[in-house]
């Protein structure tokens, strides 16, 4: 059965329900992808959190665009959930989940990684690193793309 979730949250994401929500009888795969916040970024170490800002409603909308392009790509493609936290996040919270099912493990983690990489690529989606001696936002931003345009990981664009 396929369907879809797409969610921006400012509270701790489930990780099991999220995974439960995306079996199906017909998938016999499920991958699961989970970005947590580490202590060290590009050029930065100590990091201590993380805020994650967005404009919800067209983050939103960007979010439901990659889960179509993933949806084009993949098509035997079952549940597909792709959800971000925002809010300020303590080292190793989860800021964003991927989750995808399908009746395969290949078409199941080129899936998801096409929705990460999407993601990160076409969400506007803002990061404020935290560190002992001070804070400023994350240093590898640049402008959203269209999903059309996410290289997936077998390389079609």
């Amino acid at each position: 059965m396929k369907a879809d979730r797409v969610e921006l949250n400012d509270s701790p994401l489930n990780i099991g329900e999220l995974y439960e929500w995306a079996l199906t009888p017909e998938c016999g795969a499920v991958v699961l992808f989970s970005g947590i916040v580490r202590d060290h970024a590009e050029g930065r170490s100590g990091v201590t959190a993380l805020t994650y800002e967005a404009y919800r409603e067209v983050a939103v909308q960007k979010m439901h665009e990659v889960v179509a392009e993933a949806r084009r790509r993949f098509v035997t493609a079952g549940r597909i959930a792709v959800v971000h936290r925002l809010g300020e996040l303590q080292l190793t919270e989860s800021s964003v989940v991927v989750v995808v099912s399908a009746p395969h493990r290949p078409e199941a983690f080129d899936a998801a990684r096409f929705c990460i990489d999407a993601l990160k690529q076409s969400v506007p989606i803002w990061k404020k690193e935290t560190w002992e001696t001070g804070s400023d936002w994350g240093t590898n931003s640049v402008a959203p793309i269209s999903p059309r345009r996410v290289a997936d990981a077998v390389g079609s664009a």
